[in-house]
């Protein structure tokens, strides 16, 4: 049996094999059924090694510390493996064990033998990204590249990969090259979509953005909660251009939709709150006045302190519980991430989120304090250029009125 580039899986059940190619496709494109099709995978053949391996990143990929126990679980389960499948198996165990500098051997050790191994490929450039080392997610994805072309299936997902990389490292012609080539090959290619979003934004091109977007949308039904970091992109253009009803609109209906199904499902993800709360920072900061959006993040922020898992997360929590007006929520949230096993969360997130909570208090001076020192180190927080550039913001709007 063989995955959808052709490289060998460790199962004798076709219908466990096709169910996991479809969960595999699903996670590439982001599509909301991929658990659906793994479950179908290990109901087929309850001793699958690969699909556990799978499962259990699926669980470490919604950076929910409540999920580490089942993700490791998991990795114990993969026991019928083959020699590339156990580095899967150590990559897993290393990432939810908290060694990400292991996993990323481990994925590194499978890329360098084999290229078409678009899993690790993928989990790989995941975690490059939120751990703040864009550079290593460049190499590592044009490593790839160098030794794929479009004859491989998923070469669309690789092209996503790069275009992405590249954008994070400035190269953005190649990037927007890189990326539409990937959405000619699969319009709903959302990686593809959003590195091509992420080169206009950069670039101030909110008009091309606009239009770019939208004739895309009708591709993004089955897509899982990555869909609202696509409409929070076209909300990032609107606000470019002052048209701030438009984001609320957007706010209210397509990325922060409480009542939807996806938002019900997984209704404090990380990616959602990080979209929702900074949304609703950059409208403040341009004098928009939000009502009581900020409550229900803050109720999410209060239920998750102590989870430092998503480093770039935390300033959002922070924000949130301080615009609720959550004092002593907000204490103990800080004293949290001060504990935290973190170095990332101790010495750049933990002053990040006092440089939010002082500039809600309008303590300015404070702000500044805090806020500038950390700017060549904002970028281990990890998360985008563009999602960075709120706390950028906040300081401009300190530094102002300080």
């Amino acid at each position: 049996m063989q995955d959808l580039n052709g490289l060998a899986v460790s199962t004798s059940s076709a219908a466990a094999a096709d169910a996991f190619n479809h969960a595999l496709r699903a996670y590439l494109g982001n599509r909301a059924d991929a658990s659906d099709h793994l479950g179908a995978a290990l109901a087929a053949d309850p001793e699958f090694g690969l699909a556990h391996c799978l499962k259990g990143c699926f669980m470490m990929l919604a950076y929910n510390a409540g999920f580490v126990p089942t993700a490791m679980a998991s990795a114990r389960l993969a026991t019928r493996l083959d020699a590339r499948e156990r580095k899967h198996a150590a990559a897993l165990t290393a990432w939810a064990g908290g060694d990400i500098d292991g996993a990323f051997r481990r994925w590194e050790e499978i890329l360098d033998e084999h290229p078409a191994d678009v899993l690790a490929l993928r989990l790989a450039h995941f975690n490059y990204f939120w751990n703040g080392r864009r550079e290593e997610m460049l190499r590592s994805v044009q490593r790839v590249a160098s030794h794929t072309d479009e004859r491989l299936p998923t070469h669309g997902i690789t092209l996503s990969c790069l275009a992405f990389g590249l954008e994070e490292n400035g190269e953005y012609a190649a990037a927007e090259r890189a990326g539409r080539r990937a959405v000619e090959l699969d319009p709903a290619d959302g990686w593809g979509t959003h590195a091509v979003a992420h080169v206009m934004e950069m670039q101030k091109r909110p008009r091309d953005g606009l239009e770019f977007l939208g004739a895309l949308e009708s591709h993004w039904a089955p897509m899982n909660n990555f869909v609202h970091h696509l409409w929070w992109h076209r909300a990032m253009f609107h606000i470019q251009l002052g048209e701030h009803d438009a984001v609320l609109d957007l706010y209210d209906r397509r990325f922060r939709s409480v009542g939807s199904p996806l938002v019900q499902k997984m209704p404090d993800l990380y990616i959602d709150i990080q979209n929702a709360a900074s949304m609703l920072m950059r409208l403040e900061l341009r004098g928009v006045d939000v009502g009581g959006r900020w409550v229900e993040i803050a109720d999410k922020a209060e239920a998750r302190i102590g989870d430092c898992l998503s480093v770039f997360t935390l300033p959002h929590w922070a924000m949130a519980l301080a615009a609720a007006g959550r004092e002593t929520a907000t204490r103990r949230f800080l004293e949290a991430v001060g504990a935290s096993t973190s170095r990332v969360a101790r010495e750049v997130a933990l002053p990040a989120c006092r440089a939010v909570v002082a500039h809600r208090r309008e303590d300015f001076a404070k702000t500044v304090e805090l806020m500038q020192p950390l700017l060549p180190r904002l970028g281990q927080l990890g998360g985008s250029h563009a999602q960075r550039d709120v706390l950028v913001q906040i300081l401009h709007d300190a530094e102002k009125r300080a």
